[in-house]
């Protein structure tokens, strides 16, 4: 892939949520382990140089808290997060969807939402010459501040399977028990 053309999709999965009592599932926050994770996937993301120029979020709340601890971390680097109600409890198919509407000026997209959906489309997308280790990390589990990293040429509003390379999956968590 040459890297004139090359671009970054980014799925991140919230943070680890809580499960308040009458609570209605779009309103749950995040728990206290969620409130120290989140952070990580951010410091993971300007660690490994990853900057996303466009990110997509979930409208649960979940995400929106997941989001806003990331892009604390990549400081004055992140984009304005778009509020995005077609990744809220999104198959796949409607995940892609709303990722083939992106701006094809977008170079390095995140989005975050929820399972399985995260997962599902992470195994749609992910290439033949993927990352053999990052593959089967995401196909046996993609747990809370789970992310997947690919990279393609592929235009945006191409998107539709095994056209994505599949390059990172990671889990950044935080030391703190909670």
């Amino acid at each position: 892939m040459s890297k004139h053309h090359l671009k970054r999709l980014i799925v991140l999965r919230h943070a680890k949520a809580a499960w308040p009592e009458g609570v209605p599932d779009a309103d749950r926050p995040l728990a206290e382990r969620g409130h120290a994770d989140a952070p990580e996937a951010g410091k993971w993301l300007v660690k490994h140089h990853i900057i996303p120029d466009f990110i997509l979020c979930s409208t649960a709340l979940r995400t929106r808290q997941t989001t806003t601890w990331v892009c604390e971390e990549l400081g004055d680097r992140a984009p304005t997060p778009k509020l995005e109600s077609g990744l809220y409890a999104a198959s796949a198919a409607r995940m892609l969807a709303v990722v083939n509407h992106v701006p094809e000026t977008v170079r390095a997209l995140l989005i975050v939402s929820h399972m399985p959906g995260v997962q599902d489309l992470a195994l749609r997308l992910a290439s033949r010459d993927s990352d053999q280790d990052a593959y089967m990390d995401a196909a046996s589990h993609f747990p809370t501040t789970g992310l997947a990293v690919f990279e393609t040429e592929t235009p945006w509003a191409e998107l539709d399977g095994q056209d994505a390379r599949l390059v990172s999956f990671a889990v950044p968590r935080s030391k703190k028990k909670g």
